[in-house]
């Protein structure tokens, strides 16, 4: 029997069409016991278009992804690689203020 890749092709088609560089998109799925896990590598440049304002985008996609894996009997996962070079610095930990601290402030 065939295996469905239609989650597969769905997230390969939809990022395509949103990213600048989509022969750099790179969609791989595999099967564990917690079900689908669908794995999107993307050119660091188009990052910001996947993830979109406040993850919108990737959460939109999220949503259609576990839509399509509910009517296949199938639990849906995307993870979303970040890139290598990405522009995006790393939140160090002294930036981060404490529940206290941001209670206090308020």
């Amino acid at each position: 029997m065939a295996e469905n890749t239609m989650d597969r092709d769905f997230v390969e088609y939809v990022v395509k069409q949103i990213v600048s560089t989509p022969e750099a998109v790179k969609v791989e799925r595999r099967i564990d016991e917690m079900g689908v896990l669908i794995t999107l590598d993307v050119d660091p440049k188009d990052m910001g278009m996947v993830i979109g304002r406040e993850g919108a985008t990737a959460k939109a996609l999220r949503t259609l992804l576990r839509i399509i894996g509910a009517k296949n009997n199938a639990r849906v996962n995307l993870k979303i690689n970040e890139p290598a070079g990405s522009e995006r610095p790393e939140r160090k930990e002294q930036d981060q203020k404490s529940i206290d601290e941001v209670v206090s402030s308020l």
